[in-house]
C-alpha cells in the first residue's frame, strides 16, 4: 500500500463527526465573521492563488454560514468529474482549513514558517462521497502579547499576509490584532492635554512595546518615530481587513489602567500607585503608574480610547487588556478584586454595550502566592459570567482551570504556550498537548470553549504548531508516532524510512518533555553568559538525538532540493551543537577546576577555535538562520539613517541584554548565523581566556570581575552597527555533513 494510500485510510478514521457536547453561552452568539460569504470565499480563492498560483482553479470555493447550526465551523470537500475539488464552510477560516486538510492528508502537502512542499499530483486525488471536516471548538486562538515584539515587530505587509494565510489555513479564527494601537494612543493623550515630550517619554522603543503595552515599562528604547505610528496603523488596517475577509474574529486592545506620568499633571487628584520596579529594571524604565479602575478618570480614558479603536478599526465586540500582568495588586480583598474588574468590563461596555471581554491567564501562575481561590474567584466574578473569556495561557504544563472550577463558570480557551522569548531550540510536550484538550472538554461542568496556541516566539518548532493546531478539529487524541510519520512524508514529500524512523525518535524524547512545571526558555550554556553555575540539564537522553541526526544525514542528499528538509538539517545539526557545547563546558570546568591546563587549552579550543565557527558557518548556510535578515528587517522600518539606527539598536538588545544594563539577560536569545560569532563566541573566547589566565597567575575566577568585563563585549555588539548577510552563504549539506564527520564519533564517547 502507497504511502498516500494509506494516508487515504487513516484519514476517514481521524475526520468522523465529532459529536462533543459543549457549554452553550448565548452570551458569545454575537461574536462572528463580520464580511458576508461571499467576501469569505473570494478571501480563501485569493489565499489558495498566491500559494498554488495557477492550480488554485481546481479548487472550487463557497462559504455558507448556514451549513453550521450551533457556531461550530465545519467543511465539506467532494470531487467533480473533471477532477476538481469542492469546498463548502461555514466560515472562510473553515475552508481554508479544510482545503489544507485534504492537501496534507490525499495530497502529501505542507505548509509552514520554514517552507512549503507543495508538489500538488496531477490530477488531484478523488475524493469518494463526501468529506466532513469540522471541530467541537467554537474559538481556535493564537498570539501572546509578547509575540508582537518577539516576531512580528519588524514585519512589513507581505510577511503578515503571509502569517494571515497560515491562520486561515490552520484554522485559527480568533488571533490577537494589537498592531498600531499606541497611534491611537497618542491622539487620546494629546486630546487630553499632555504634551508631546510626555508621551515620548510613555511609549517605549519598538522592540520592547509589549512590556509597555501591559504596564511592566516605559521609556526605554524610544522615543517612536512619528512614522512609526503611521507604518503601524497602515498595517493594523490591511491586518484587519485581510483577518475579517477570512471570517476571523480580531482581539483588539482596551484600557488597563497604565498611564503616562504626565496625567498626573492634569489630575493631581487621580487615584494613582505607583508599582515596584519590574525584572530588575530600575524606576527609570519601569515603576509604572496604575490609575485606579476604581476612579471616574479611568472610565474616562478608556472611553475615550475604545471609541477611538471601535471608530478606527471597527470592532467584532470582543477586546484583550490585562491587569496586574506580573504586578502584585495592592489589596488582596476579594470585594477590591471584584471591583476594579466590574470597573474594567464597565469602560469597555460604556462604549460597546456588547462587549466581550479576553484576559490572559498568566497572572495567576506568574503571582500564584497572591492568587488563591478566593481572589481569582472575585476578578473573575466582577464580569457577569459569559461576558469573559480567560486564556488558560500555559495550560500545557500549568492547567489552572482544573484547581478553579474551570475558571468559576467563565469561558476559557485551553492554550498551549511552548515559547518563551523566542528561542530557538527543540522542544515540546506532545503527549500533553495531544491529551490536555481533551481532559478540558470533559472536565466536570467544563466553560471550555476553544483551545489556542499562545507562543512567546514563532517561527521555530514548526511540527509542534502543525500538531496543535490540528487538533483542533479532532474528536480524540492522535497516534502520535503515527502522526509524526505522516508529517515527515508530507514535509518531505514522499515517504522515506531511515527520516521517519528519525523523527519518531525525536517525537519520543525532545519533543515529549514531561517533567513538571518546565518552562523551555532555552538555558542551553551556549547562548547564556559564561559562569561556573549554568544550567546544564537536559529532559531526554541525548543519545536519541544523536541516533536521529545520523538518520537524517544519511537520507539528506534524497532530500535536499526540499527547503523544508534543508531547514530541518540545520535545525537538527544546531541541536547537535548546542548539547555538545555543554558537553565541552563541563570539560572545561572540570579541568580548571583540576588545575588541568592542557585539557582546559583543548576543550577550549575545540570549542572556540572549530565547533562555534562550524555552527556560526552552519546557520549562514540557510535564510532562515541569519542575523542579517532581523537587523534589515528593522532598519527597513526608517525613514532615515537616526531612525535606523534606533531600530538597530531596538533589535540588537532585545536578543542579548534586554535593557540597559542586561537586565534580562540573554532571555530572547537566538541561535543565527552573525549573532553565534560576534557574540556568543566572544563571551566564550573571553570566559576561556580568563580561565587560562587565572590557573596560569595561581589567581582564583572571580565572576563578579568576570561580568564587568563580558558586559562591555555584550554593549559592544550591540553598537558595533556591523551590517550582516541577508542572504545565506555556503553550501549546507556540505557544512553538515563535515560536522558530522568530526563530531558524530565524540557523540558516541559522550553517551
Amino acid at each position: 500500500m502507497s504511502a498516500r494510500d494509506g494516508a487515504i485510510l487513516l484519514l476517514v478514521f481521524i475526520y468522523c463527526l465529532c459529536t462533543t457536547a459543549y457549554i452553550k453561552f448565548p452570551t458569545l452568539d454575537h461574536i462572528k465573521p463580520s464580511v458576508s460569504d461571499k467576501a469569505q470565499g473570494r478571501a480563501v480563492s485569493g489565499l489558495l492563488t498566491r500559494l498554488l498560483g495557477d492550480r488554485s482553479e481546481e479548487f472550487i470555493v463557497t462559504v455558507n454560514r448556514s451549513l453550521s447550526n450551533d457556531s461550530l465551523d465545519v467543511c465539506e470537500l467532494r470531487s467533480t468529474k473533471n477532477n476538481k475539488i469542492v469546498a463548502s464552510g461555514s466560515s472562510g477560516v473553515a475552508v481554508a482549513s479544510g482545503i489544507y486538510n485534504y492537501m496534507k492528508y490525499f495530497c502529501n502537502c505542507h505548509v509552514s514558517w520554514s517552507g512549503d512542499q507543495l508538489d500538488l499530483p496531477r490530477p488531484l486525488p478523488k475524493l469518494t462521497g463526501v468529506l466532513r471536516i469540522n471541530t467541537p471548538h467554537r474559538f481556535r486562538y493564537y498570539q501572546n502579547v509578547c509575540t508582537f515584539s518577539y516576531s512580528s515587530v519588524w514585519w512589513n505587509w507581505p510577511r503578515w499576509e503571509r502569517e494571515i494565510d497560515w491562520m486561515a489555513l490552520n484554522g485559527i479564527n480568533l488571533p490577537l490584532a494589537f498592531t498600531g494601537q499606541e497611534a491611537l494612543w497618542q491622539e487620546v493623550y494629546r486630546a487630553m492635554g499632555l504634551n508631546q515630550s510626555e508621551i515620548e517619554e510613555f511609549f517605549s522603543g519598538p522592540a520592547f512595546l509589549a512590556w509597555n503595552r501591559m504596564g511592566n515599562m516605559f521609556k526605554f528604547g524610544g522615543p517612536l518615530p512619528q512614522s512609526w505610528h503611521v507604518n503601524q496603523l497602515y498595517l493594523q488596517f490591511k491586518i484587519l481587513a485581510q483577518m475579517r475577509s477570512f471570517g476571523m474574529i480580531p482581539v483588539l486592545p482596551a484600557f488597563s489602567g497604565n498611564i503616562p506620568k504626565g496625567i498626573l499633571r492634569l489630575f493631581p487628584e487621580a487615584r494613582v500607585t505607583r508599582l515596584e520596579p519590574w525584572s530588575k529594571f530600575n524606576c527609570s524604565f519601569s515603576c509604572s503608574y496604575i490609575l485606579d479602575p476604581r476612579d471616574p478618570l479611568f472610565s474616562r480614558i478608556g472611553s475615550l480610547y475604545l471609541s477611538q479603536v471601535v471608530k478606527q478599526f471597527g470592532t467584532n465586540h470582543i477586546y484583550n487588556t490585562d491587569t496586574f500582568n506580573e504586578m502584585t495588586p495592592p489589596s488582596s480583598e476579594p470585594t477590591y478584586l471584584s471591583a476594579v474588574s466590574r470597573a474594567v468590563f464597565a469602560s469597555m461596555t460604556a462604549v460597546d454595550p456588547q462587549a466581550v471581554w479576553l484576559m490572559q491567564g498568566w497572572l495567576f501562575l506568574s503571582d500564584a502566592l497572591f492568587w488563591k481561590p478566593a481572589q481569582i474567584q472575585a476578578l473573575l466574578n466582577g464580569v457577569p459570567v459569559g461576558r469573559m473569556i480567560v486564556l488558560d495561557l500555559f495550560a500545557e504544563t500549568e492547567p489552572v482551570f482544573s484547581y478553579t472550577e474551570s475558571f468559576y463558570g467563565q469561558p476559557f480557551i485551553w492554550c498551549m504556550l511552548h515559547n518563551f522569548g523566542g528561542n530557538g531550540g527543540f522542544f515540546g510536550t506532545v503527549e500533553s498537548i495531544n491529551t490536555g484538550p481533551f481532559k478540558a472538554l470533559h472536565f466536570p461542568n467544563s466553560s471550555l470553549v476553544g483551545i489556542g496556541m499562545t507562543p512567546e516566539g514563532i517561527e521555530q518548532n514548526p511540527v509542534v504548531y502543525e500538531l496543535m493546531s490540528e487538533l483542533a478539529w479532532r474528536k480524540e487524541p492522535v497516534n502520535l508516532l503515527k502522526w509524526v510519520s505522516l508529517y515527515v512524508t508530507r514535509r518531505y514529500g514522499s515517504m522515506h524510512e531511515s527520516v521517519s524512523a528519525a523523527w519518531k525518535i525525536l517525537f519520543a524524547s525532545v519533543y515529549n518533555c514531561t517533567l513538571p512545571h518546565y518552562r523551555n526558555h532555552n538555558h542551553s550554556p551556549l547562548v547564556r553568559r559564561p559562569s561556573f553555575h549554568m544550567n546544564s540539564e537536559l529532559w531526554y537522553d541525548p543519545a536519541d538525538l544523536y541516533r536521529a541526526w545520523k538518520l537524517i544525514i544519511e537520507a539528506a542528499p534524497s532530500f535536499m532540493s526540499k527547503e523544508t528538509f534543508q531547514y530541518d538539517l540545520v535545525d537538527v545539526t544546531r541541536q547537535v551543537m548546542q548539547v555538545l557545547t555543554t558537553s565541552y563546558y563541563q570539560d572545561i570546568v572540570d579541568a580548571f577546576q583540576k588545575h588541568k591546563m592542557q585539557e582546559l587549552l583543548t576543550a577550549g579550543g575545540v570549542l572556540l577555535y572549530d565547533l562555534l565557527p562550524e555552527l556560526n558557518r552552519l546557520l549562514s548556510s540557510n535564510h532562515n538562520f541569519l542575523l542579517g535578515t532581523w537587523l534589515g528587517q528593522a532598519r527597513s522600518l526608517a525613514l532615515d539613517e537616526r531612525e535606523a539606527k534606533l531600530y538597530d539598536i531596538n533589535a540588537r538588545n532585545q536578543l542579548t541584554l534586554w535593557g540597559p544594563s542586561g537586565e534580562i539577560l540573554d532571555y530572547a536569545n537566538k541561535q543565527w548565523g552573525g549573532l553565534m560569532q560576534d557574540y556568543y563566541a566572544q563571551r566564550w573566547g573571553l570566559f576561556i581566556h580568563t580561565l587560562v589566565e587565572c590557573l596560569d597567575s595561581g589567581q582564583p575566577f572571580k565572576q563578579d570581575n568576570f561580568n564587568k568585563v563580558v558586559f562591555q563585549v555584550e554593549k559592544g555588539f550591540i553598537y558595533n552597527r556591523r551590517q550582516y548577510p541577508t542572504k545565506p552563504q555556503g553550501d549546507t549539506f556540505e557544512i553538515a555533513h563535515r560536522i558530522f564527520l568530526k563530531y558524530y564519533p565524540e557523540t558516541l564517547k559522550r553517551v
